[in-house]
């Protein structure tokens, strides 16, 4: 009979090492000015997070930090333009011909890997617009508007007034303090689920849609027509302003701050 031996084989211990990213040369960008109640403080990136904060100054403060693996960080330079509405600052990369202008529209980056970092603070009253492509946006108790928009990046907001939030790739997750917007107001994402939290008092028309997810909400809601698991179009309140949220992946909350 054949005997059986056990052969002891050391032990393989399989090490995951992170190694750094390979930055090319980093440059950093300081800016500081006034902007007036009700006005905006927008920044306009590419590729990179925008966050913000309040000031404690009472002044604008941007911050930015560029750093690429491959491109040349001062190939992007930043612009800042001040304007009858506030002040606009912009992420302009090389090879791409647009002026740096308040609003939507004119973001881009031709194959190039520089990321553009920054930090603001924004001074009380003043409203905060952060638009980027890939990236995410963060706002943090903002005493005033919030406008974030990105694609590839989730969406994070307080503020004491009300938030717009747009992005295909992430989730969105904010408070209003406030629900005296104008017209209407868009919470929407693709791959993400919505949580928004809204004032006690809040009165809205509301129309809820997610194609894979679940619909809640903290308030009652008047519905117009027949609910549906994944559709819901109401009355928060009195009404009045139209609140719209969508997801196609994704469920959505509405939740009450009292």
């Amino acid at each position: 009979m054949r005997s059986l031996v056990k052969i002891a084989l050391p032990a393989v211990i399989a090490v995951a090492v992170l190694m750094p990213v390979s930055w090319a040369e980093t440059e950093e960008f300081n800016w500081s000015g006034s902007v007036g109640v009700g006005q905006t403080v927008e920044i306009k990136g590419v590729n990179g997070n925008i966050e913000a904060e309040p000031s404690t100054s009472g002044q604008v403060e941007v911050h930015a930090v560029k750093r690429g693996k491959r491109d040349d960080p001062s190939e992007v330079r930043i612009e800042v333009v001040e304007h009858s509405g506030g002040v606009t600052v912009c992420a302009i990369y090389p090879d791409k011909d647009y002026d740096c202008e308040p609003g939507e529209g004119g973001l881009g980056a031709r194959d190039n890997d520089v990321e553009v970092r920054f930090t603001v603070l924004v001074p009380s009253g003043a409203n905060f617009a952060g638009r980027t492509v890939n990236g995410g946006v963060d706002v943090d108790s903002i005493e005033g508007n919030v406008e974030a928009t990105t694609v590839n990046g989730g969406i994070e907001a307080s503020a004491s007034g009300w938030v717009a939030a747009t992005t295909v790739n992430g989730g969105i997750d904010v408070i209003m303090g406030s629900t005296d917007w104008d017209g209407q107001l868009r919470l929407e994402t693709v791959n993400g689920g919505v949580k928004v939290v809204l004032p006690g008092e809040a009165n809205t028309d509301v129309r809820m849609k997610t194609a894979n997810g679940e619909i809640n909400s903290d308030f009652p809601v008047n519905m117009k027509g027949k609910y549906w698991n994944n559709r819901a179009d109401g009355t928060i309140g009195s009404g009045g302003r139209e609140l719209e949220i969508e997801s196609v992946n994704g469920s959505i909350k509405v939740a009450n701050s009292g």
